[in-house]
């Protein structure tokens, strides 16, 4: 029988949650936001880039991010 819940349910992403492209390690700040590529004002949470948002150094895509550990 197939599973389709996932064996850890994913967390609901913080609005300050910094994020790293895990193909080239580019870090995805909220409070800088993307101004220079795509235009993103500081202060976009992740959650709230538009869908067609790739890594501004790779072009990954969304779902090629890890939520980075506060320090």
């Amino acid at each position: 029988m197939p599973m389709t819940e996932p064996l850890v349910p994913s967390l609901p992403l913080l609005p300050g949650a910094r994020l790293e492209c895990k193909i080239c390690w580019q870090v995805y700040d909220p409070a800088e936001g993307d101004p220079v590529v795509w235009q993103i004002p500081p202060g976009t949470p992740f959650s709230a880039l538009p869908p067609h948002w790739t890594c501004p150094n790779c072009a990954a895509t969304q779902d090629q991010f890890l939520v980075l550990a506060d320090d």
